[in-house]
């Protein structure tokens, strides 16, 4: 019991602070976007905001009963932990409730709860007990596999849920795979096919593959000309026009109609403001009208008239704007790039292999869901429906965020005893 009160004693204040700082203010945009004259009491239960209350309380809880626990459990159950949310995503796909075209939802009277936030816990756990073994090298390929293993197989299964946003989440642990001694090569090739993706998209194949022809050609006068530099050129070649091939048949039969609309507006490709490309109007619209300093809280007229949907949730972001300006979107930026920056701080003096990496492991996730949330509330990435971390309405996704960063906070408290 000593160890427990010490470790609350000595959790990181600032990382807490600024935890609680983003909760508060989430709170209070939640309030500002649901507002109505008929229910003026911040504590309404019955609407968002107040169920967000509840839902903070019960975070904090679970953060108290993190910080009592043993900072050894976490690494010892961790493969329990995972394969019980694997078995879970699989309850889903077979007794989920569906909502807004994902099952990825058990619903039981009012209560929801999605499994698929918590995957990304038990995930980062694995990951980290894995990689944190003496005997494992992230350079050898056998622990590359078993690695890509770990973090595609819960991926695979919210991918069947129907739902790509969360599922593109379990990219961002190939940061963890890059800081553990991973060849920077893979994340080059991520890139370079993303932008070939994107290219052929906005072009046509039919102007790509000249243009990797030429590339090609031109490589030739780079490298030294011997026989095997040219039959590593001639493949990567081939493998490129192969993907470039691939990508209309991708992009036709495999996403949803949704999902290439999205891509159609993002890219420019075509307008529907009135379909998939309205939320992303109406939030920019929302965000510009804020100007310097915003309108004020509870003043935001795109907020009072309901023109952007999904505005306590996906589209948080655009309340700070609308209300508080450019001031205020600073402020909530910089407490969003201080938590992360403190997480790699907090990370990188770890004793253990399995904290290190799992604080790298959650500063990833949270990064992912920071980026592409703002990033889609002023256009500059597909609408893929993921919350802003500690920010957004929602229990489940407020709950996960919480544990992952609370156990954490348990591990970094207790650094000088664990090895």
């Amino acid at each position: 019991m000593r160890d427990n009160k010490s470790s609350i004693g000595s959790i990181d204040w600032v990382t807490f602070l600024l935890f609680l700082a983003l909760v508060l203010m989430g709170w209070l945009s939640i309030y500002s976007a649901v507002y109505d004259e008929e229910h003026r009491s911040i504590f309404d239960m019955t609407q968002r905001y107040g169920k967000q209350l509840v839902w903070i309380g019960l975070a904090l809880v679970m953060g108290f009963v993190i910080l009592l626990i043993d900072a050894k459990f976490f690494n010892a159950f961790a493969y329990p932990i995972y394969g019980t949310m694997i078995v879970v995503l699989i309850g889903v796909l077979l007794f989920g409730t569906t909502i807004a075209g994902s099952k990825s939802w058990f619903q039981v009277g009012g209560f929801r709860l999605q499994p698929a936030e918590f995957a990304k816990f038990a995930t980062a756990l694995a990951l980290a007990s894995y990689l944190g073994r003496l005997q494992t090298d992230v350079k050898q390929i056998k622990t590359q596999v078993v690695s890509f293993i770990i973090i595609g197989l819960p991926a695979v299964l919210i991918l069947a849920q129907y739902d790509t946003g969360s599922a593109l989440v379990f990219g961002a642990f190939i940061l963890v795979l890059y800081r553990e001694g991973m060849s920077g090569l893979i994340m080059i090739v991520a890139l370079v096919a993303a932008v070939l993706f994107l290219v052929t998209l906005y072009t046509s194949q039919i102007y790509v593959i000249p243009g990797l022809v030429l590339l090609f050609g031109l490589s030739l006068f780079v490298v030294k000309r011997n026989r095997k530099n040219i039959l590593r050129l001639l493949a990567l070649l081939a493998v490129a026009s192969a993907f470039v091939f691939s990508v209309n048949y991708v992009f036709e039969h495999v996403l949803e109609p949704h999902q290439k609309v999205r891509i159609n507006v993002l890219l420019g490709l075509e307008k529907d403001l009135r379909g998939a490309g309205y939320n992303v109007n109406q939030s920019k619209i929302a965000i510009g009208s804020g100007g310097l300093t915003g309108k004020g809280f509870l003043n935001g007229t795109q907020t009072k008239y309901n023109f952007v949907p999904e505005q306590s949730t996906d589209f948080i972001f655009c309340t700070v704007g609308e209300e508080w300006g450019f001031l205020g979107t600073f402020v909530v930026i910089g407490l969003y790039l201080s938590l992360f920056t403190r997480l790699i701080l907090l990370a990188e003096r770890q004793r253990s292999s399995f904290s290190r990496i799992y604080g790298y492991g959650i500063a990833s996730v949270l990064f992912f869901h920071f980026a592409v949330n703002v990033g889609m509330t002023i256009g500059l990435a597909p609408v893929i429906g993921i919350p802003l971390p500690f920010f957004s309405y929602g229990g489940s996704s407020l709950w996960a965020f919480t544990i992952m960063l609370f156990v954490f906070l348990k591990q970094d408290a207790n650094r000088l005893n664990i090895l």
